[in-house]
């Protein structure tokens, strides 16, 4: 049987959470909740604090990440979000999805599931 991978983007993971219960009772079997980050680790473990300049970037401190290398937190802060001046809430949100609902479904079923999925706010 063929099959048909479906990639949804959801701004809140609720409504992520909400789509993924509404297939498994439609009887969909194969489906995954993540967030998604352009933003690498995990957060940072300490405190910084600009005022004695201990601290290693201004990504690290305004974006609560943890980079691997220097062009990486280079390249970060130049983000409207590391800057303060914006979060993005709002502003664009078809870009602003950092939700990945992620569902195997049988291809003569994928029209329904992306109904399902469409119906809780989700973005194939």
């Amino acid at each position: 049987m063929k099959e048909r991978n479906l990639l949804a983007g959801f701004v809140s993971i609720d409504d992520a959470q909400e789509a993924e219960k509404a297939l498994k009772n439609a009887g969909f079997q194969e489906i995954q909740v993540d967030t998604i980050s352009p933003i690498p680790g995990e957060g940072v473990e300490q405190r910084m604090n600009p005022i004695t300049g201990n601290i290693p970037g201004l990504a690290h401190m305004t974006l609560d990440a943890d980079f691997s290398n220097e062009s990486a937190a280079i390249l970060a802060a130049a983000s409207p979000g590391a800057s303060g001046m914006s979060d993005g809430d709002g502003m664009m949100p078809e870009v602003n999805q950092g939700v990945l609902l992620t569902a195997v479904v049988p291809d003569n079923q994928a029209d329904q599931a992306e109904q399902i999925i469409k119906q809780y706010g989700g973005n194939i």
